[in-house]
């Protein structure tokens, strides 16, 4: 049989429910199979799973109609779908096996199994003969085991027929499992006379949770405590043994009479948010695990059979009851600890000698291909067009802020600008930056402002969408549009950084991400405390780059509006006089004044006012530009000293100069003053002088009589000075040189 991508696509249909697919996608489904090498058959049995829409027939005639085009439809839809459902392969991108997303549901030795189908041994479903048979007994104990007594029971006896197939009616939910227990007890085993009349041909179902009395909707469920686990296309001996196996926390175990085993699981959910997420790993871990359950019993006001009735000549029966793990916490916590998917321990002797390559440097000095960086920063720190400026620098192979970068595609996710914006930006950036768009073909943009959505929904979208484009880099501006969860929890920040993993591990590329500061003033912090929320987002990424405002000083913006001045005409004689270093000293040329008097003096009147029109145009540029420092955090290369930029919008300059190198941050201690001791105030002196006295003198008490010279001895100064700072104390007295304490 033939595989796709190296895995057997008919596995794969377990992880996607045919109910759950629009007409296009269903059909999307057959043509993959058939484009890769399955049957008919094969699509057929995977679409008895969808009862509502199934016809038999159907896949035949459509299987025959599909003929093949230019480009068909493969293998790797049924793969993308499978993903999208929970499915998870083991990934590597260097040869080993790679750690698995975090919210993967299992990991296992071998793709997250954790019990072999091949080796499951069946366990045979024992329908009870009539003598041994006490149907009342048997829903008395469902009721008993799944209901507090004052609780609400939904039930149905009466059905209705649609092309064969016996479907319940709404039923009722007017009495409590005490109320049926009563009368179930006194009825001498006849459960129709309390519960009503079923059709034999149907049997009867019964809801597993409580309800409120006022209907059967998920909103009348008051208590979210169970989920329905069944298959109708796995065999029925394989069902009892598989649920057994996973040691499912089952309170109740119940043949239907037909097709399946109805296993009513443990869930203990507060809410219904918390049973929906509940019921999905418990799905998940089956698929994992070989049962193709049926996923349309996620609902917690589903109907499910009830035990003591029959059905076509079988018994619907309780088969069991409070099997397998106690609670559903401890049910989970032991599906963890044996889907162990860690590599094994290698001893570093084996490897010594043979050591594996380091990933290849993205940002020379800064980050690996492969890896994640954060840039933080408050805003207008230009923290997008730094982004741009990378994208760009990236896909020409050219330096980015001084460091040298990798030459490769990358793809630039733009979260917050319209599609106008964003593509004007690049082309300013790159005319700023006097670099022709070369390699332009390097980088793709996905705009998403206004479609933006959570990161674990954005990340496996993104994957389907990057997976043959062999990104290096994929940046991402920025992270607030798409974060999920409580920004200062740490567990949740850490599960949303947990994504970036995902999409380095499934498309081996560097991802890079922008996030804001904190409110406050950031001077006197870590650079790696300044980003807003939990500590995770500065621990997490493998580099962090962090930029923070520097406030300057006027002496600077003069300093800088001379050198400008300086140069600009500097730029107009060199091209209209020659040799004009001749007549300009380089003590002039670095003199704003004298270039100004050289101008005049050297060029014709109209070319001099071209040239103070430009001197004013650029000064009042430079004015306007903002100074920043950027600091590091790096987790593969040594720390860097910190690089000091203008923003001259669009794009970051290095300040070549070091005018900057001396500015203080915004709320920063200046570096001038962080070397000198606080001065104290004449009131701290005074206490100090008081506080030695006294030390000196409990001191000096202990060998005997205190004297002037044994005081002066001790504090290491003059008689003089002692006698001068106990009149200043005030509680002690001299006599003759002898010294005492006043009472």
């Amino acid at each position: 049989m033939a595989k796709s991508e190296g895995y057997d696509l008919v596995e794969l249909l377990d992880y996607i429910d045919p109910g759950t697919l629009n007409y296009q996608d269903w059909v999307s489904v057959g043509m993959a199979l058939k484009e890769s090498g399955y049957t008919a058959a094969d699509w057929d049995a995977w679409s008895r799973r969808d009862g509502a829409r199934y016809h038999p027939g159907e896949c035949w005639r459509k299987w025959d109609s599909f003929q093949g085009s230019a480009s068909p439809v493969t293998g790797g839809t049924i793969v993308q779908m499978a993903k999208e459902n929970g499915w998870r392969p083991v990934y590597s991108w260097d040869g080993n096996d790679a750690e698995l997303s975090w919210d993967s549901i299992i990991g296992g030795k071998e793709d997250g199994v954790i019990v072999d189908k091949t080796w499951l041994e069946r366990r045979e479903v024992m329908e009870p003969n009539d003598e041994e048979w006490r149907p009342a007994q048997d829903l008395i104990r469902y009721l008993e085991t799944l209901f507090e007594p004052d609780e609400n029971v939904g039930y149905v006896t009466e059905s209705w027929e649609k092309d064969g197939k016996y479907l319940p009616s709404k039923g009722n939910w007017d009495r409590t499992a005490g109320q049926l227990i009563r009368e179930l007890s006194q009825c001498g085993g006849d459960v129709g006379s309390v519960l009503g009349d079923f059709r034999e041909e149907a049997g009867a179902w019964i809801r597993f949770n409580p309800l409120d009395g006022k209907g059967v909707k998920n909103e009348n469920v008051t208590d979210y405590r169970y989920a329905l686990v069944e298959s109708d296309t796995m065999d029925l001996d394989q069902q009892n043994a598989l649920i057994r196996e996973l040691e499912l926390p089952v309170a109740c175990l119940v043949y239907s009479g037909g097709k399946s085993v109805h296993a009513i699981v443990r869930i203990e959910a507060a809410t219904y948010d918390e049973y929906r997420k509940r019921v999905e790993y418990l799905y998940a871990v089956l698929k994992k695990n070989g049962m193709a359950v049926d996923t349309q019993n996620k609902n917690p006001s589903r109907l499910s059979r009830m035990p003591g009735v029959t059905r076509k000549g079988h018994k619907q029966f309780l088969m069991d009851v409070n099997i397998g793990k106690g609670s559903w916490s401890e049910w989970k916590d032991w599906i963890e600890s044996q889907s162990d998917d860690l590599p094994e321990m290698e001893e570093l002797d084996s490897v010594w000698n043979n050591l594996p390559d380091l990933a290849p440097a993205l940002i020379g000095g800064v980050l690996r291909q492969g890896h994640k960086m954060l840039i933080a920063g408050p805003s207008k720190a230009g923290k997008s067009f730094a982004l741009i400026e990378l994208t760009i620098s990236i896909a020409e192979g050219m330096n980015w802020l001084g460091w040298p970068c990798a030459k490769g595609r990358v793809l630039y996710v733009n979260l917050e600008l319209d599609r106008a914006s964003c593509l004007h930006r690049f082309k300013d950036v790159y005319t700023a930056l006097g670099k022709k768009p070369d390699n332009i073909r390097n980088i793709d943009i996905w705009n998403l402002r206004g479609r933006a959505t959570p990161m674990d929904k954005l990340a496996p979208k993104l994957i389907r969408r990057a997976a043959k484009k062999n990104y290096i880099a994929i940046i991402i501006d920025p992270i607030y549009k798409i974060i999920t969860g409580d920004e200062n929890s740490a567990d949740q920040m850490a599960a949303f950084c947990n994504q970036f993993d995902l999409l380095c591990t499934e498309l081996g590329a560097a991802v890079i991400y922008c996030h804001h500061h904190s409110k406050g003033s950031q001077g006197q912090k870590r650079s790696m405390d300044r980003a807003s929320g939990s500590g995770v987002f500065a621990r997490d990424p493998d580099a962090m780059l962090d930029l923070i405002e520097l406030d300057v000083p006027d002496s600077v913006r003069k300093l800088e509006a001379d050198k400008a001045e300086c140069a600009v005409f500097a730029d107009f004689i060199s091209r209209y006089v020659q040799h004009w270093t001749d007549y300009v000293s380089q003590d002039d040329r670095e003199s704003a004044s004298r270039m100004r008097e050289a101008a005049q003096r050297l060029l014709a009147p109209e070319i001099y006012t071209n040239a103070a029109a430009t001197v004013k145009a650029v000064q009042e540029a430079r004015n306007s530009r903002t100074a920043w420092r950027i600091e590091g955090t790096l987790r593969e290369f040594p720390k860097f000293s910190p690089k000091n930029l203008w923003f001259d919008y669009p794009v970051h300059v290095a300040d070549s100069l070091g005018a900057l190198q001396d500015v203080a941050a915004e709320g920063e201690t200046p570096t001038w003053q962080k070397n000198f001791p606080k001065r104290k105030s004449n009131e701290e002196r005074k206490t100090e002088r008081k506080d030695s006295i006294e030390t000196a003198y409990d001191a000096c008490k202990m060998g005997g009589e205190v004297t002037v010279s044994t005081l002066a001895e001790y504090l290491g100064v003059t008689e003089k000075t002692v006698r001068k700072r106990l009149k200043e104390h005030g509680d002690y007295w001299i006599d003759e040189g002898t010294v005492g304490r006043k009472q």
